[in-house]
């Protein structure tokens, strides 16, 4: 096995999770970039001078075949972050205009996509003796944000898909803590914040954050010494649930 902590990020060909796999990269772990786009990927880690491997979240036997390769490659896997995300656009979010296919296709890229990636990775985690998995979750999941009047999230435009989704991945980050703190997995959810992506413009988003300082939340806890498990972070500290 190699000596270095061996690290995947999927949805990282580009924006947010590409920042993850360099600063990652950056901190001498071994990267893999995970995408369902076999070129960008490569292109990707081609940049950042990592390797990367096909992963579509939302296909079983996609999620089946990198983890198989990502055994044999290493045998383990000490870092999984699950960045991979839709925003699925506005139409058929609305509340009263609801689209159920809309939902369902948010919710099988942010919600089962990140149950499909875990479990499926879990025996690789638990081969390394201080395994992490970070979610990418969103300020827009925060329940106490959201019905706070004095938080801005309280007066913005509804949706039944999107926040609803990492609402949902708050939840399943805490319920796998849980479940994986006899393994020694510690398991977090992150909010990087609105960046200048492509996922902010598709909103119709012009943002000066860069997806660098977004990911720098989820780099911190991947490689702080001792990870705390069972939270939601943002740059300065807990997120309110």
């Amino acid at each position: 096995m190699p000596d270095t902590r061996i690290a995947l990020v999927t949805g990282a060909n580009k924006g947010i999770g590409a920042a993850i796999a360099e600063g990652l990269a950056g901190n001498g772990l071994t990267v893999v970039v995970a995408a369902r786009d076999a070129r960008r990927g490569a292109d990707t880690a081609q940049r950042l001078g990592v390797r990367s491997v096909v992963l579509d979240v939302t296909d079983d036997v996609s999620v089946r075949e990198a983890t198989a390769w990502v055994g044999a490659s290493y045998g383990r896997l000490d870092v999984l972050v699950n960045n991979a995300g839709i925003a699925g656009g506005r139409a058929g979010q609305i509340p009263g205009q609801i689209d159920l296919e809309v939902i369902r296709t948010v919710f099988e890229t942010n919600l089962f996509g990140v149950i499909r990636v875990t479990e499926a990775f879990l025996p690789l985690l638990r081969e390394s003796p201080d395994a992490r998995i970070v979610n990418v979750s969103s300020g827009t999941g925060s329940l106490h944000w959201q019905t706070d009047p004095e938080h801005r999230f309280a007066a913005r435009g509804v949706s039944a898909g999107y926040p609803t989704s990492k609402t949902a991945v708050n939840m399943l980050t805490v319920q796998y803590a849980k479940a994986l703190a006899g393994d020694r997995i510690a398991v977090n959810a992150v909010a990087p914040g609105a960046c200048g992506t492509d996922f902010a413009a598709a909103l119709g988003l012009t943002l000066d954050r860069t997806a660098a300082q977004g990911a720098a939340i989820a780099v911190h806890l991947a490689t702080m010494a001792d990870s705390p498990t069972a939270g939601f972070f943002q740059d300065d500290g807990a997120v309110p649930w």
